[in-house]
């Protein structure tokens, strides 16, 4: 039986170009109410900004099978994208006016599968560190009693 699934996505110029005018707080919050875009990348994948604030995000995500992998389970490579994208987004909150940041190195342990029965999870990045050159900050994924799912920790280069 074919299965198909389409998703739609607005231009990510929008929302990068308004990044240089704004704080890494005010951009997350102003994605977060829909006065921006939410990246293609979030709309592929169904994640949506949950919690927004200084050095702290959370997203919900909810497991389908279209994220599956060969085996009958999420891909791990699903998660280490939510694990990247919220412990990047943590840092940018922090960030000022101008600072960009990327990752430089991240490290995902996986826990236990998550598969279409898991239901809604939430994936929440803290900043550990934020210095003037590199920041780290850790993920988890969790279900809404608290089992955790996968955990992460990165370290980013800042770009003054």
């Amino acid at each position: 039986m074919t299965r198909e699934r389409s998703f739609t996505w607005q231009d990510p110029m929008i929302g990068a170009s308004a990044a240089r005018d704004l704080s890494g707080l005010e951009y997350l919050q102003a994605m977060q109410r829909g006065e921006l875009p939410w990246p293609p990348i979030g709309q592929l994948m169904n994640f949506q900004p949950h919690e927004v604030e200084a050095g702290r995000v959370v997203f919900r995500f909810t497991p389908a099978e279209y994220h599956y992998n060969p085996i009958g389970s999420v891909h791990g490579g699903v998660a280490c994208t939510l694990l990247d994208s919220v412990m990047g987004c943590a840092v940018h909150s922090q960030l000022p006016k101008g600072v960009g940041y990327t990752t430089l190195e991240l490290k995902v342990n996986y826990l236990r599968p998550m598969t279409a029965q898991t239901g809604e999870v939430f994936c929440e990045g803290r900043v550990i560190y934020l210095g003037g050159r590199q920041a780290t900050a850790e993920g988890y994924i969790k279900d809404g009693a608290g089992k955790v799912y996968a955990h992460s920790t990165t370290t980013c280069m800042i770009f003054r």
